[in-house]
């Protein structure tokens, strides 16, 4: 039988510049093999292949999903071993705490033909910049989102009833925990659900809660209280010492888009765009903050002033979105040089020394 698949994201392309959550995603791990290795070198593929293998072999896997590349993946975790591999090249540098003991190094740029590389060296130095410059376009432009984002959440903050809301919160760490506690440091992961990528906005939040019992879903508008919610129950669960995913809103990385607790077997996340959902099982249940919290008519209201700050945002996501699919087009035409440049057998040769480094790892007692 197959081992199950998880999917998320450590970094993302968000309104406060490349956001790195790299280090809670790798805290733990007791063999990270870390790859060096330009564009364009298999990094992606060699980890998917080796991923696979141990999904065969009835293991669990995590895949941490490029943000820059809709058909890349930037690292693999075997959870049941604490073992990962993770692209190690910029912009998710990681820094070793125990080389040799934990982190090992794996260089794919020993399969490349420098000599042919270097008859591209403008070129290659030339979209490195531009690609550098692109993306530096597309972070100004979600901060210019966010900014209009935060207009919309005006409105909301002034017609809140904050004691209430409050009240809310309450309930629903009460329906998270009731009197339970664990006797045990809380394992705190801190994660993106999804992220701003080329092909616009992607979420895992249907396969993160798959096999959870219970899941509700956040319904409200900007600035309701949907983060701060979040927040308090996370909290709550680590005081309480229950292991604890935190996942990150892919735009305003400061902001939490859901929270799972999964020796309670339960989730809640914000079901509002762009990653809006409804129940679709028994136990799934709505929280609507709209409908409990702001003062009647609000949407009405306000209606004109929300239709041009909701419109001024959407133009500016749209933008950043259009910059990031352009360093994409541009990262393809940087992949291409390294590709004819390297030799795909030594590549093969690398994965598969790795592989048998790895399964010399999984090897359960009898």
């Amino acid at each position: 039988m197959k081992g199950k698949v998880r999917n998320y994201y450590a970094g993302g392309n968000t309104a406060k510049g490349f956001y790195n959550l790299y280090d809670s995603a790798l805290e733990g791990l007791e063999r990270l093999f870390i790859l060096k290795g330009g564009p364009g070198t298999g990094k992606s593929s060699l980890m998917k292949s080796i991923g696979e293998k141990m999904e065969g072999k009835g293991l669990d896997i995590e895949y941490l999903h490029c943000s820059s590349d809709n058909n890349s993946i930037d690292g693999m975790i075997i959870p049941e071993f604490q073992i990962g591999i993770v692209d190690g090249t910029a912009p998710h540098v990681i820094e070793p705490k125990a080389p040799g003991v934990i982190e090992e190094y794996v260089n794919l740029g020993i399969a490349w033909n420098s000599e042919k590389l270097s008859h591209y060296k403008e070129e290659i130095l030339r979209l490195n910049e531009t690609i550098s410059a692109t993306f530096e376009r597309a972070y100004d432009t979600f901060a210019a989102a966010l900014r209009a984002h935060d207009d919309i959440e005006d409105i909301y903050i002034s017609n809140m009833d904050f004691e209430e809301a409050n009240r809310l919160t309450a309930e629903m760490i009460s329906f998270f925990y009731n009197d339970d506690s664990l006797d045990k440091k809380a394992v705190v992961k801190h994660r993106f659900l999804g992220a701003a990528t080329p092909n616009g906005a992607v979420d895992f939040i249907q396969n993160l809660t798959e096999d959870l019992n219970k899941r509700y879903f956040l319904k409200g508008r900007a600035g309701t209280g949907k983060s701060t919610m979040l927040k308090k129950i996370a909290a709550e669960g680590e005081e309480r010492g229950f292991d604890v995913e935190v996942y990150h809103c892919g735009f305003d990385p400061h902001s939490l888009d859901m929270v799972i607790v999964r020796e309670k077997n339960i989730a809640i996340f914000d079901s509002t765009a762009p990653h809006e959902y409804f129940p679709v099982r028994e136990t799934d249940e709505i929280v609507d903050i709209y409908e409990r919290c702001v003062t009647p008519g609000t949407d009405e209201t306000f209606a004109e002033d929300i239709e041009r700050t909701t419109s001024a945002y959407k133009d500016k996501m749209k933008e950043a979105i259009s910059y990031l699919k352009e360093a994409k087009g541009l990262r393809d035409q940087l992949e291409a040089y390294y590709i004819g440049a390297m030799d795909f057998a030594k590549v093969d040769q690398i994965k598969q020394s790795l592989l048998e480094e790895i399964e010399k790892l999984i090897v359960k007692p009898s």
